[in-house]
């Protein structure tokens, strides 16, 4: 019984023209945003290539420079690309993909696509991850308001009824008629979606994949199930499409505006210049050479003299400005990881309160969780920032070690050449594994889980209270 329910609304979509166009339309555009997708990862992929090769070259053979010189002229750090984000873009636009690592700065990310945008983006970019979060589940209301209500209106319902079709069974069956016109579109377009990854990449990661594949099927057995429950509840399919379109607007056009503008209130972060600022002042009050006082100078000359046991800075056995930019990046360090700290905890706060405003919002779960598996969500962005941050000190102590131990009596006139800058390994960068990943939007998966269970509980018990009428 069910599969007959279920193959004659597949056939009933199939023969509606209004079903067949939107439909193209919707698989036209997943296709389009996976073929931009894949040109757009490719060719990011080859440039960030080409400048890592490029930015350890120059680093390689910069010639013969004081260290401390060397230091200051620094490498740049590109944050890799997942295959996955060419389905997901999720907030590389807004926070860069390079950062500049020197002596003495933890700079800011450059390079953002969004400062390069262009009036229209503010409506949003056309992605995959677009096409799936706001016009599946629309697709999905075309298909599902009149399920029920059709059936009424055209007086069908009543003879199912009376011939002992049970109505879980009818639910079921309607259900599973949805779920196999919206296969006719998905499946192709996962397809391509593989082929497009393995064609970019060379790297299929399977299970990442499937994860994503899976999140996005509980997304819209959550639209179902309200799909189906809306239809069984009320009496007219206009009220239906009414009902079911407000619920659309509201999960894809409200809830992620207000809760970005939530967050930010809950959770306020200071402007760029604020921050800068205070950070500066912390420097302006430590060992930074460049902007020490003179009561912090001597401290740090009485300390050293006493720690070799000797009476002038000429006498020491090592480098006094070697020791000096060490006891700066030390004391610099300690500032960055304070304000940066503050900073980006703040920033996950944001983060979490939106994942909990899906409980009110299937999207916002659905988001948080393909952002995660394609390596573009916020958390992920902090990781990469953190290891890049370490490479930086872990650097810039190579050069200052070889200052403090070979720079005796010449200080800043101590030069180096290539054979320094080769022993200080290239940066490499190791994302987080899945298990990482799904423990930090752990909140966003437990309520997806529980839009998709309230959908289809939803759908069951609006579908006991039909009645022969």
């Amino acid at each position: 019984m069910i599969s007959t329910i279920a193959l004659k609304e597949i056939t009933e979509m199939r023969r509606d023209d209004r079903f067949r166009w939107a439909g193209a339309v919707v698989l036209a555009l997943l296709l389009v945003s996976l073929g931009i997708g894949w040109s757009s990862y490719r060719e990011l992929e080859r440039q960030h290539a080409t400048a890592q090769q490029e930015t350890r070259k120059n680093w390689l053979t910069q010639g013969q420079k004081s260290p401390h010189s060397a230091a200051h002229y620094g490498v740049y750090a590109f944050k890799p690309k997942m295959p996955l984000s060419l389905v997901d873009r999720g907030v590389d636009p807004y926070t860069g993909v390079a950062v500049w690592l020197e002596a003495h700065k933890q700079n800011d990310f450059r390079y953002r696509p969004a400062q390069d945008a262009n009036s229209l983006a503010r409506f949003g970019e056309l992605t995959a991850s677009t096409v799936l979060q706001t016009l599946v589940p629309l697709l999905i209301i075309l298909f599902s308001f009149a399920a029920f209500t059709g059936e009424r209106e055209n007086g069908t319902l009543r003879q199912l009824l009376s011939l002992g079709v049970a109505p879980s069974a009818l639910a079921a069956g309607k259900a599973l008629g949805v779920a196999g016109a919206l296969g006719l579109l998905l499946v192709p377009a996962a397809a391509v979606g593989s082929a497009a990854i393995s064609l970019a990449s060379g790297d299929l990661d399977s299970g990442r994949s499937i994860l994503l594949g899976l999140f996005y099927l509980l997304y819209f057995a959550a639209f179902v199930g309200v799909s189906l429950a809306i239809s069984a509840w009320v009496k007219s399919s206009r009220v239906a499409l009414i009902a079911l379109l407000g619920f659309w607007i509201f999960n894809c056009l409200i809830a992620p505006r207000a809760a970005s503008d939530l967050s930010k209130r809950v959770y306020p972060t200071p402007s760029s210049f604020a921050f800068a600022k205070a950070m500066q002042v912390d420097l302006n009050n430590g060992l930074d050479p460049h902007a020490a006082s003179q009561e912090r100078a001597k401290e740090l000359q009485a300390r050293v003299l006493k720690q070799y046991k000797v009476d002038r800075i000429e006498d020491l056995p090592v480098s006094y400005a070697g020791l000096s930019l060490m006891a700066g990046e030390e004391h610099g360090d300690e500032v960055y990881d304070r304000h940066y700290a503050r900073l980006w905890d703040q920033f996950e706060r944001q983060v979490h309160l939106q994942d909990l405003i899906g409980l009110v919002s299937p999207l916002m779960s659905v988001r948080s969780l393909s952002m995660g598996l394609a390596g573009t969500d916020f958390q992920q962005h902090r990781h990469f920032a953190t290891a890049a941050e370490q490479y930086r000190r872990y650097f810039i102590q190579e050069v200052n070690t070889d200052m403090v131990k070979n720079a005796i009596g010449k200080d800043y006139g101590y030069l180096r050449g290539n054979d320094l800058w080769g022993t200080v390994k290239e940066f490499r960068y190791t994302a987080p594994d899945l298990g990482w990943v799904l423990q930090q939007h752990r909140a966003a998966l437990l309520l997806l889980c529980l839009w998709c269970l309230c959908g289809v509980a939803l759908a069951y018990l609006a579908t006991r209270r039909l009645r022969v009428e």
